[in-house]
């Protein structure tokens, strides 16, 4: 097996560490990827009582087969949200041995259902649950907010001991000699990790697919894909196999999985939350900054996510990271909010005007649109689109500076085949290029020459936009718009970012939300459509309605940079505001 340089074999970095394949005797990659699979059944085997076994022939929506399936305890607490069994946990009413049994057991069905995961972790979870238990009884106080809660982490976050690989096969086998800062904060709340989840092959896919573990499936559909690179933790969530779980986000690696499985799921602005402890490969990259976030049950999990990680002041020991805790409240962002009335003023983007959204993300669009539309204290306008063509076009250019070598020494140091998606992003995409360093301070000027313009765009949606900066009012606050071009894609087949990174070049907030789900009876196709492009007829021809079925469709919030309390906020006030009818479908 050859090296293209030094081998990292542990998490030991203050930053990212390079993912480098290792230099043990070369093994075909077939035989590596039989061992990783091997290895997590035996983990789902060791869950007590055995996990049933599912039907041998698979509906294609299997979300309801957990309720044939569990017992009548399992699915009350499976069934709850982090805000809903904490107090619980908290209180005694609910052990955390059971909860944390109950998830496992949960999440090895999601496993049978949709293969979301990496390996699951009993042992480890259930010592960690009794010592839990008796800690409460000892001291009569929980150890932290987050006490007993078990929580789902996509595997490229390390845990001490355990692999680190990021879906490469020459990988496996690189071992995390210490847990991810994240992580170690979330442990010291009283959370429980029970699960880690599959991601695909180069990180680089808004679909989960890797020669490790093979394909991540939509539980909704599975003919479709659950989204990517944080796919497991989207359809482990969306089976109720975890109700909280992180995932990290480059081009919309969180947002896609959480729009494809009906979750939510938070992309924060750079910067506000520990990366230390992760590995991925072209460490030391900050073109276009990756993020770590959070993907829920609910819109209250990613707030207690974010609160109990900023509580713990992680800028102190990252020093790259802002120093600001959750700002609670209406006074958030430059110009503050409208905190005496809480209007909010939102802007609508239908279509980016490169690939035009399918029929259900319109119609998503349309029916939220209309509830708000007449809403006391909401202003609804809508938004230009101001070239998202070129926001691509600089983005892509910025994904891989050394052109992508990083990338195809992992991928081919085993022998492992490249997967579809990892060819469309690296070997096909004509933006992928080694930059010099001129070639480099030349692309990073376009970027921050369309960051300015992106921003002299928000700045006048203000009414009095000619007045000095710090007078403006009525500004747009935020944005209303798709998570991507369709529902859920068919594998292979999620080849347009552009509803997702854009908001990574501009480093802007964004929480997803689930809206609704597709209905081929309602959502007709267009048959009379002309393409605007190579982009936008490739996803036109995706579109077969009875092929979208269940799928669920969600939209997504974007504010501007540091305004992730308002995005928030502001998604709380349209929930509070509206009925969203696919959140009811989260519930057994």
């Amino acid at each position: 097996m050859e090296t293209v340089r030094s081998t990292i074999t542990a998490v030991t970095s203050p930053v990212v560490d390079s993912l480098l394949p290792s230099s043990r005797p070369a093994k075909p990659w077939q035989e590596v990827a039989k061992e990783a699979q091997e290895h997590r059944d035996q983990t789902i085997a060791a869950v007590q009582p055995d996990i049933p076994n599912v039907p041998d022939e698979l509906p294609l929506n299997v979300t309801a087969i957990p309720t044939q399936l569990l017992t009548a305890e399992e699915l009350e607490i499976t069934g709850q949200t982090a805000e809903q069994l904490l107090p619980k946990l908290a209180s005694g009413k609910l052990s955390s041995v059971a909860v944390v049994n109950a998830f496992l057991r949960r999440a090895g069905l999601a496993q049978k259902l949709t293969n979301c995961i990496t390996e699951l972790l009993p042992h480890r979870a259930l010592s960690r649950a009794a010592y839990l238990d008796d800690y409460l009884a000892t001291h009569g106080r929980p150890i932290g907010p987050l006490h007993g809660l078990p929580i789902s982490v996509k595997e490229h976050i390390g845990i001490r001991g355990l692999d680190l690989n990021a879906g490469f096969v020459s990988c496996r086998g690189e071992i995390a000699s210490q847990t991810a800062h994240i992580l170690q904060i979330l442990h010291n709340a009283g959370a429980v990790f029970h699960a880690r989840t599959t991601e695909p092959q180069t990180l680089m896919h808004l679909e989960t697919s890797s020669n490790l573990y093979g394909e991540t499936v939509n539980p909704f559909n599975r003919a479709l894909t659950c989204g990517g690179s944080s796919g497991g933790e989207g359809a482990l969530l969306a089976l109720k196999g975890s109700c909280l779980g992180i995932g990290t986000d480059i081009g919309g690696s969180i947002r896609s999985p959480a729009g494809n499985n009906g979750v939510y799921g938070l992309r924060p602005t750079s910067f506000r939350l520990p990366i230390d402890g992760w590995k991925a490969t072209m460490a030391g990259a900050e073109a276009i900054i990756p993020v770590i976030g959070p993907l829920s049950r609910s819109l209250e999990g990613l707030k207690i996510f974010m609160t109990v990680i900023l509580d713990a002041k992680p800028w102190l020991k990252e020093p790259s990271l802002v120093p600001f805790g959750w700002r609670e409240g209406l006074q958030v962002g430059w110009f503050g909010w409208r905190s005496e009335k809480r209007r909010l003023k939102i802007a609508v983007l239908w279509d980016d005007e490169v690939v035009k959204p399918h029929p259900p993300v319109t119609r998503a669009l349309n029916e939220v649109v209309e509830k708000l539309r007449h809403k006391e204290g909401i202003t609804i306008v809508d938004w230009k689109p101001f070239k998202h063509d070129l926001a691509w076009d600089v983005v892509a250019s910025l994904y891989f500076c050394d052109g992508a070598a990083d990338e195809s020494s992992c991928i081919n140091a085993s022998g492992e085949p490249w997967r579809p998606l990892s060819n469309f992003i690296i070997t096909d995409n004509a933006h992928v290029k080694e930059h010099t360093i001129f070639s480099l301070w030349e692309w990073t000027i376009k970027r921050e020459e369309y960051k300015s313009k992106y921003a002299e765009l928000w700045n006048q949606t203000a009414s009095n936009y000619k007045a000095p900066l710090e007078s403006l009012r009525d500004m747009v606050d935020v944005i209303l718009c798709p998570v991507g071009p369709g529902a859920a894609p068919p594998l292979d087949c999620a080849r347009y970012w552009g509803y997702t990174s854009q908001w990574n070049l501009l480093d802007y907030p964004a929480v997803v939300f689930p809206a609704i789900q597709a209905d081929p009876e309602i959502d007709k196709a267009d048959e009379g459509y002309i393409s605007r492009n190579e982009q936008d007829e490739y996803n036109h021809k995706l579109y077969e309605p009875e092929e979208y079925r269940d799928a669920p469709v969600s939209l997504q919030l974007v504010a501007r940079r540091y305004e992730d309390e308002k995005v928030m906020e502001a998604l709380e006030i349209i929930r509070g505001t509206i009925d969203l009818p696919f959140s009811k479908g989260l519930s057994d």
